[in-house]
């Protein structure tokens, strides 16, 4: 797997995931795989997510990446932790470069038409729309993706089992990140494994 889109079109959701407690993590990525989403993105929102993904990778079956990740430095430490993909809310030079330079697979966030154009300038066209409710919903994903006929998204952002559907109807949208997937707080395997089958049912 050395390509985002490979990832992206795995399943249709990919499970974003804030995790606090490191014992938490091998039950969800068990359950999460069981269910049939195995690309699992670990964001870097908690003290404990690096070893969160050094736990997820020993799961057989799981894909496992870093979010939220903001600089080099995090890159740098997400990769000594065996992430096998780069996640971010936005889109820096600086970063995409080290990404790119890393050869690790790489969807960086975008939010504007702005956004995109730097990132095709940069050889990117696999991107993480970010945060897709609150920046206008899917209007305003057709709407800028409208130009840019080789992009392809991941809409990420206060998107649920509801309306994950209406999303992935769209010929743009490649995936979803999914947020809904996985509550705070001590896991229950056997409702987060009949979402993830629920997620992975999902047309597109």
């Amino acid at each position: 797997m050395n390509r985002i889109e490979d990832l992206m079109n795995l399943a249709p959701v990919i499970p974003v995931l804030v995790i606090d407690e490191v014992a938490h993590a091998r039950p969800i990525a068990e359950a999460l795989v069981r269910g049939g989403l195995p690309v699992l993105e670990v964001t870097l929102r908690t003290a404990s997510a690096l070893d969160v993904i050094r736990e997820m990778k020993q799961v057989p079956g799981a894909i496992v990446g870093a979010g939220t990740v903001l600089n080099e430095h995090a890159l740098d430490d997400a990769l000594t932790a065996g992430s096998e993909f780069i996640v971010s809310p936005g889109l820096t030079e600086s970063l995409a470069k080290a990404a790119i330079a890393a050869k690790v697979p790489f969807l960086p966030g975008i939010a504007t038409s702005s956004d995109i154009m730097r990132g095709l300038d940069l050889g990117l066209d696999r991107f993480k729309f970010f945060p897709a409710e609150a920046n206008g919903g899917i209007p305003a994903l057709k709407a800028i993706a409208a130009p840019f006929g080789m992009a392809r998204f991941c809409p990420t952002g206060g998107i649920t089992a509801a309306t994950a559907p209406d999303w992935l109807a769209l010929d743009a949208v490649l995936c979803c990140g999914g947020s809904w997937l996985v509550p705070k707080g001590a896991p229950d395997v056997a409702a987060i494994e009949a979402a993830a089958r629920a997620a992975a049912a999902l047309p597109r």
